[in-house]
């Protein structure tokens, strides 16, 4: 289902750093005191073009941001910076009257189609109800006729057994068709599919995809597609971008993306997904941990606390210190645990994120123990990529001070040598950055 681009034209979709940044509440003292409690950066930085015609799926884990990017694209949510275009017009920052006209060319496809219908209303009803809106339809006959040729588009034939149905008649792959059916009555050019065949039947899904590839010919749209799908994205998206922590880290076609992934979260991907032969053994190396706060991302590269493949700049900091003490002491005995603990100081210092950290030395203890410590843990995991970024270590009076290398963030830079077009924001792929 994979189209050649002509990169010569203006995009459909033109996004450029764009930031959606969600503030948190605090306490009400806080708030009182007007004091700042931060932000979540549900997206922090994307750009990316859409050609009128192709397919780009947004591909991530919950919580990448990639919903977000759709939504903000809908003027849904509120852009905090950057810029969005649509076919060479900027849309970002519109009110909602003067965004009103440009819903009837972008549309969106929800994930649960339980949900996307409203159950006291007809099939009819509900599919004509956006040319009630946007007062396309000259009466009820039109609306019945414009319906009747959307539902057939979609499949729910014969009609006539359709119109007069209510959701709760429809078994789930028919309301994601009459959903797909009111997206594209008004002759939107974008449509934007958030997890399209997700809560759908396995038996279902590649129908539904199938249906969406021939409405694209057919009718000339343009999808935008968001799925943790890698399967459904692989077979359905002619680009595809990998998002984390709101960020694209990798972007090229999908034939590039899948033969050959270069950023390692995107390799992780892949490598999650299950081999249905048993006797066939994939090899597989899955990033540890849970995906980071987005309130208080780490330094550096967003995913370089699950990396194996991180290095010095990547942006090993203070909390990853706090994480190597707290696996080493998962794994020893109880005894062994509260022998160690004793040497060790509060370590809540370790959450704030900085690159020099002051590890303090536990009651009745000193730094000369705090250093063995350390030291064992270095000899004891010599393979372990945090301490590729710690610079130096210092002993002191009440505790050790550990220095790591100066971070830098990845950007989306072209990868060379490569059939088609792939970016990716990875330090492994900078010459002047070799791991040593």
């Amino acid at each position: 289902m994979q189209m050649k681009l002509d990169s010569g034209t203006t995009p459909l979709l033109d996004v450029r750093d764009l930031q959606v940044h969600f503030s948190l509440r605090g306490n009400f003292l806080q708030r009182m005191l007007g004091r700042d409690t931060g932000s979540v950066k549900a997206v922090d930085g994307v750009t990316f073009k859409l050609q009128r015609g192709e397919v780009l799926g947004l591909v991530g884990e919950s919580g990448s941001g990639k919903t977000t990017l759709s939504r903000a694209v809908l003027s849904l949510v509120k852009v905090t910076g950057g810029s969005i275009a649509f076919n060479g017009e900027t849309i970002s920052g519109l009110s909602e009257r003067h965004f009103r006209p440009l819903r009837k060319r972008l549309q969106l496809i929800f994930q649960d189609p339980h949900a996307s219908l409203n159950p006291a209303m007809t099939i009819l009803d509900a599919v004509g109800h956006p040319l009630k809106i946007h007062h396309i339809a000259k009466g009820d006959d039109e609306v019945r006729r414009l319906v009747s040729e959307s539902l057939e588009r979609v499949g729910l034939v014969p009609v006539e057994r359709f119109l007069r149905k209510y959701p709760s008649d429809l078994s789930g792959g028919q309301k994601q068709r009459a959903v797909l059916a009111r997206a594209i009555i008004l002759g939107p050019e974008l449509v934007i599919a958030d997890e399209p065949v997700s809560m759908l039947d396995m038996s279902v899904r590649a129908k539904m995809l199938e249906l969406m590839g021939d409405l694209k010919r057919d009718l000339g749209l343009t999808y935008l597609y968001v799925t943790h799908d890698l399967a459904t994205a692989r077979y359905f998206c002619d680009r595809i971008a990998i998002m984390y922590l709101g960020r694209i880290v990798e972007i090229g076609s999908a034939a590039e993306i899948y033969s050959q992934p270069r950023h390692p979260y995107t390799r992780a991907l892949l490598e999650a997904i299950p081999e249905p032969d048993p006797s066939h053994k994939v090899p597989r190396d899955l990033p540890r941990g849970e995906v980071p706060d987005a309130a208080v991302p780490p330094l550096g590269c967003s995913f370089h606390p699950r990396c194996s493949r991180a290095f010095g700049p990547c942006g090993w900091e203070s909390r990853d210190l706090r994480l190597i003490l707290e696996e080493r002491w998962a794994a020893l005995s109880p005894d062994e645990y509260m022998r160690e603990r004793a040497i060790v100081g509060d370590l809540g210092g370790l959450d704030s994120p900085s690159i020099e950290a002051l590890i303090p030395a536990g009651r009745g203890h000193g730094a000369a123990e705090l250093s063995a410590l350390l030291d064992e843990q270095r000899r004891a995991t010599p393979e372990e990529p945090f301490w590729r970024g710690v610079l130096s270590t210092e002993a002191r009076t009440h505790g050790v001070v550990v220095r790591f290398r100066d971070h830098i963030t990845p950007e989306l830079q072209p990868v060379i040598d490569v059939a088609e077009p792939v970016e990716v924001a990875c330090h492994l792929y900078r010459p002047d950055l070799t791991p040593r």
